[in-house]
């Protein structure tokens, strides 16, 4: 099985999730500004609620995705106040026929002072863990 780690961040948040995922699969989180130069069955896709949704980069690097390259996408973020992007990633991969796994990672994110220190260490273990059961 072939997997990628893509991450879109403002606050570095999703940055520390996607490193740590990454990690567990023994590969390189990169930003969605770094294309998909080969097929993945699961693409780790990271992101965040930023005025109440996905960022329009994000939207974008959705609908550049080629769907013979990506088998399906995996969800994972964190917000201070909302809660999964999960939704509103699907809403977009659905236009261009890319499933999204039900199966998410999200937890809280520091914002302004909101949720100081998170995500900490135990979220960094715990999205870590659940990269390693989605490609058992």
């Amino acid at each position: 099985m072939k997997y990628a780690v893509r991450y879109y961040t403002k606050t570095g948040n999703t940055k520390r999730l996607a490193e740590a995922i990454a990690a567990a699969l023994d590969i390189e989180a990169l930003p969605i500004s770094e294309p998909l130069n080969e097929p993945v069955d699961l693409l780790f896709l990271g992101n965040s609620y930023y005025a109440f949704s996905i960022d329009p980069e994000v939207r974008a690097y959705i609908r550049s995705l080629d769907p013979a390259k990506v088998g399906r996408i995996v969800n994972f973020g964190s917000a201070a106040m909302l809660n999964s992007t999960r939704k509103k990633v699907k809403a977009e991969a659905d236009k261009i026929g890319i499933p999204v796994d039900e199966r998410e990672f999200h937890c809280r994110g520091e914002f302004k002072g909101v949720h100081k220190g998170k995500p900490d260490a135990d979220d960094l273990a715990a999205a870590a863990a659940f990269a390693k059961s989605m490609v058992r």
